[in-house]
């Protein structure tokens, strides 16, 4: 099981974050206008010199330009070329897809709002496109989006052909033949993204995310950014505010992600989440019915037997390609727990289930991964890996995982062994991590962030 969709609030719920931006906005200094006259040059920056620093000089990377075109809804859209490793400029680059609605009210403009949805692998162009009539955002400010690296129009990752068989695997350890299952297909997925990306995995963390966000400022000739960030959102929010302390002027971070824990803590974390979310559907069974007659009562049963039916053999689908297998079942639960307005399609599917068709949870299941009709994936998955491998830490012994993942199983028993597990390929990842740091409480020169 992948936590692959890292949610981010309503878009009715960003007229609020709005306000609170142009409230910010005012204390800092009204509607003045934060963009530099002329060529834009960077007052803070990062060197190798130690993790955590910023400092003041000639910044190694000249600001990029970005020729910008007319496209849909009023926006423009361009490619940044950056560097693929800031620390070796030389080494090859990478083009980044850029979008911006420039303010409304020109002469109330505050500056460019940059935004992330999360994910990681959200297309942050996607949601500026959303952005500019929500609670008047687009009146005041530059709306600007880009897809980090490996994302929507900044080259993707597609490296999935071995992901059918990846998760039709059971997450359920109780064999050796599971064991093996797991790793092979885990050793396929890796093998070919090496093969494909391999100069670029060790570059896809939000560390060069961050440091690509402050090239956008650059090629925009903004002294200064203001920030909107989901989920996932708020760890390059977070990142950036790091590294450059001095070229934040609001920031908003919306559902934090905390990377204090190792990644591990974090993969149990996310299982007790899950957990608490299943609880509150198999109480909404009992008081108002989920079709289970009077099963109602113990949902969880009606669901734990739908799991022990499928690891025994798949089941049959009348209407989908493929059957549903432990790890379709798996992921089907996890799609429906994200959302209360999918808990009547999840016990449609396991009504359906308990009769010996399969068909409604494999739709579930390839809801979460993003399968298409024709058998293709979004790149959402690559992504997640990519990422998530690179900025949390984790063991490098497959052991570790699956020793954690039997402990995970006894106190989350649904779902603690299969998203614990799901990591495992972190242990297997061809590029070392680089775990994030938090931002020191006393970084000079950063403005106050608001966390929603």
């Amino acid at each position: 099981m992948s936590p692959t969709r890292r949610g981010r609030r309503p878009l009715a719920a960003t007229l609020a974050l709005a306000f609170a931006l142009v409230a910010a906005a005012c204390t800092a200094g009204g509607g003045s206008d934060t963009s530099a006259s002329g060529t834009a040059t960077s007052a803070s920056t990062t060197t190798a010199g130690g993790a955590g620093t910023t400092t003041e000089g000639t910044d190694p990377t000249p600001a990029g330009t970005i020729d910008w075109e007319d496209c849909a809804g009023g926006f423009e859209c361009g490619t940044l070329t950056v560097p693929v490793d800031y620390d070796d400029p030389e080494a090859g680059t990478i083009d980044l897809g850029v979008t911006r609605h420039l303010a409304d009210d020109p002469d109330q403009r505050i500056g460019v709002l940059l935004v992330n949805p999360g994910g990681p692998g959200g297309s942050a162009i996607d949601l500026a496109h959303q952005l500019p009539r929500a609670g008047g955002l687009g009146d005041r400010f530059d709306i600007v989006g880009f897809d980090p690296r490996g994302v929507g129009e900044s080259n993707p990752l597609d490296c999935h052909s071995h992901l059918q068989e990846l998760y039709d695997a059971d997450p359920t350890v109780d064999s050796p033949e599971d064991r093996t299952e797991i790793l092979d297909t885990s050793e396929a997925f890796i093998d070919e993204c090496q093969q494909k990306y391999g100069d670029l995995l060790p570059f896809l963390g939000t560390t060069d995310v961050a440091r690509d966000m402050d090239e956008v400022r650059k090629a925009l000739g903004e002294e200064q950014i203001n920030y909107l960030g989901y989920s996932y959102g708020t760890s390059l929010g977070q990142e950036y505010a790091r590294l450059f302390p001095t070229h934040v002027r609001a920031m908003i971070l919306d559902g934090v992600v905390d990377h204090s824990p190792d990644g591990i803590t974090t993969a149990e974390q996310q299982a007790v989440g899950f957990e608490t979310a299943f609880a509150s559907y198999v109480a909404h069974c009992k008081a108002d019915g989920c079709g289970f007659g009077d099963r109602d009562d113990d949902a969880a049963a009606v669901v734990d037997e739908v799991i022990a039916t499928a690891e025994r053999a798949p089941i049959p689908s009348a209407s989908a390609d493929r059957p549903a297998t432990p790890g379709v079942v798996s992921l089907a639960l996890a799609q429906a727990l994200y959302s209360e307005q999918l808990w009547s399609q999840l016990s449609r599917a396991l009504r359906d289930a308990l009769d010996g068709d399969g068909s409604g949870l494999v739709e579930l299941a390839d809801q979460y991964l993003g399968r298409e009709g024709d058998g293709s994936y979004d790149t959402g998955f690559e992504i997640y890996f990519a990422v998530s491998c690179l900025d949390d830490s984790w063991p490098r012994d497959v052991d570790d995982f699956f020793d954690a993942s039997a402990t995970a199983e006894e106190e989350t028993p649904r779902f603690g062994g299969a998203i614990v597990i799901d990591y495992v390929r972190c242990a297997l990842w061809p590029a070392d991590p680089k775990p994030l740091e938090p931002v020191p409480a006393d970084t000079e020169g950063l403005p106050p962030i608001l966390v929603v």
